[in-house]
């Protein structure tokens, strides 16, 4: 018995070895150009901290940005029944580079193809001031029209 509990506690222990996260500085080159000048020692930290625009949340995050945005107002199988309606699918989806760049709270990827929904289809979809929805591949998206940045974003609609 006591053989049992000394086999669990060291494979309890080992468990916890692995599971820990290794902290580790990225090879020099490498990693995020933001923290250059960062050591362990914590050298360089609170450098550049409120600096720039005189404004103190970081603009361009996706976290700062989504709390502005609005939600489709629809679901995508609310969507996807009044594509099929009037029409509208088949389209082909996006490649897989562009679409993982696809996200709430972004501003569309370069390079994507985005068309027009079909004016049968966007007189019955929600309509928000200020946004615009686009086709990108099987998705439908709403755009916010200022910014460029995803509000939202119902899969596989056209497909």
């Amino acid at each position: 018995m006591k053989h049992i509990t000394r086999l669990m506690a060291v494979a309890l222990c080992t468990g916890l070895l692995i599971m820990h996260p290794v902290m580790a500085d990225p090879p020099p080159g490498k990693g995020n150009p933001n923290n250059a000048g960062q050591g362990k020692n914590g050298q360089g930290q609170g450098q550049g901290q409120g600096q720039g625009k005189g404004n103190d949340n970081q603009q361009g995050s996706a976290t700062d940005l989504s709390v502005n945005l609005i939600a489709a107002g629809i679901t995508a199988i609310a969507a996807r029944n009044l594509a099929l309606n009037v029409g509208s699918v088949g389209y082909a989806p996006l490649p897989p580079g562009i679409a993982k760049n696809l996200a709430r709270g972004k501003p569309l990827p370069p390079g994507i193809v985005k068309k027009l929904v079909p004016g049968s289809l966007l007189g019955q979809l929600p309509q928000h001031p200020g946004y615009e929805w686009h086709v990108a591949g099987t998705d439908l998206i709403l755009v916010a029209i200022g910014t460029a940045i995803v509000a939202d974003i119902l899969r596989n609609v056209f497909q």
